[in-house]
């Protein structure tokens, strides 16, 4: 089994990511992790490209959870069996984002580059609501969605995020 979450920040991809891979029992790359080195500096293209091709390759299953359309994306969404693209507004994703910086303000999440302590800051919150949000991006994702049609699954808000979770519990 192999899946990508893909989605807006704030959205729960790491989340989602991470019950995928304990409940299939398989490997997750959170691509925030390969992206970012200590003190929020950011790892070379080589260097990461290097890094996610290296674990796709020797993981016959996988979880990747992440956007950064230049790190093996067209690779990753077309080997994936699932796509899931979490597509929460904004505003909601802007609520988790902070819920989730007052849990681990002053420490690092373990879906993060290590010595990246959790922050919000007013350019993450302007990534949020707008940067993050430009027609190119959605073009890319909702692209994906016309690709890969038949293994796409949009999820818009946490009511249909926990039903989904449900069913691949079996409950």
């Amino acid at each position: 089994m192999k899946i990508a979450v893909i989605g807006h920040s704030g959205s729960g991809k790491s989340t989602l990511a991470k019950f995928l891979g304990k409940l299939y029992n398989i490997d997750v790359l959170h691509l925030d992790s390969v992206h970012w080195l200590p003190g929020w500096n950011e790892r070379s293209a080589v260097e990461k490209n290097v890094i996610v091709t290296d674990f796709m390759n020797s993981h016959s299953s996988w979880v990747i959870d992440g956007n950064y359309f230049k790190q093996c994306y067209e690779r990753r969404l077309s080997e994936a069996d699932v796509i899931v693209f979490l597509n929460f507004n904004r505003f909601n994703c802007l609520c988790r984002a902070f819920r989730r910086f007052l849990r681990y303000r002053g420490s690092t999440r373990e879906d993060m580059g290590k010595g990246c302590n959790e922050k919000m800051d007013f350019k993450f919150i302007r990534w949020i609501l707008w940067e993050g949000r430009t027609s190119e991006r959605y073009n890319k994702m909702f692209g994906a969605a016309r690709r890969y049609s038949d293994k796409f699954i949009e999820i818009r808000n946490q009511k249909q995020l926990d039903a989904y979770k449900s069913k691949l519990k079996g409950e």
